[in-house]
């Protein structure tokens, strides 16, 4: 039996969820950043602010942002003097963040169109790499830690902001309400596209828990290890080191 990859509820083989999820936000790029803020009521421009100062981005640091797109994380790390390259599969995503990134007057910033399993980049380039809510669509998450270890200097550190699972008693039910619930409705009425916002969900659900994948982290290499759950588990920073 071939192997087969989760794409949200369904069981898919690889090839066909990198052609879904190359849809998806093909498809919701231009509104990517209107619903992030109806989803989360802005919440998650609070949560990028807290992962960026988990990153400490330092002057004349080079950092790759992977799966970054419109630029949210990468307008942050800049602001700090660092030298970024925002990567991600999507074109259109990067069209976004770089049309963003003209009417901000942000110069800099080198944007490179690039799958997270198979990075072009060479061995212990960077000295940071992150990664926002972006991991779990990668087809093969195994591959793309290791690829962020192998391109991480020594001494290097990862840093992952993804959605988790809520610990919190009660939480989890009124969350799993609102998201399967509301947020196509909400997809539908913002991005005219409830199945994609559909998908994003169900991602969540299929991710693994905060330890299992910490676990995968260090199993690509990393030490030091650290989860940071915010809102009991609704969203996570993960950490690791290169040494």
């Amino acid at each position: 039996m071939s192997e087969q990859v989760s794409f949200g509820y369904e069981d898919v083989d690889p090839a066909e969820k990198t052609k879904r999820v190359g849809a998806v936000f093909s498809g919701v790029a231009s509104k990517y950043d209107i619903m992030n803020d109806a989803m989360s009521g802005g919440l998650h421009r609070l949560w990028k602010d807290q992962f960026v100062r988990r990153v400490k981005p330092q002057a004349n640091e080079q950092i790759l942002d992977m799966a970054g797109g419109t630029g949210d994380i990468a307008f942050r790390m800049a602001d700090e003097g660092a030298s970024v390259i925002v990567s991600d599969i999507n074109q259109e995503m990067l069209d976004v963040g770089i049309e963003r990134a003209m009417e901000r007057g942000i110069d800099g910033l080198v944007w490179s169109r690039q799958n997270a399993e198979e990075l072009t980049f060479s061995g212990r380039q960077f000295d940071a790499y992150t990664i926002a809510f972006g991991i779990r669509n990668v087809t093969h998450i195994d591959k793309a830690l290791r690829e962020a270890h192998r391109v991480l200097k020594f001494g290097g550190r990862f840093f992952c902001l993804e959605f988790s699972t809520m610990t919190w008693p009660g939480a989890k039910e009124a969350y799993d309400l609102y998201s399967h619930k509301l947020v196509p409705q909400l997809g539908q009425m913002i991005a005219g596209d409830a199945e994609s916002y559909r998908y994003l969900i169900e991602s969540i659900r299929r991710f693994p828990p905060m330890p299992e994948f910490e676990q995968m982290i260090r199993d690509a290499g990393f030490v030091r290890t650290k989860v940071e759950p915010i809102l009991g588990g609704l969203v996570a920073i993960h950490s690791g080191w290169k040494v």
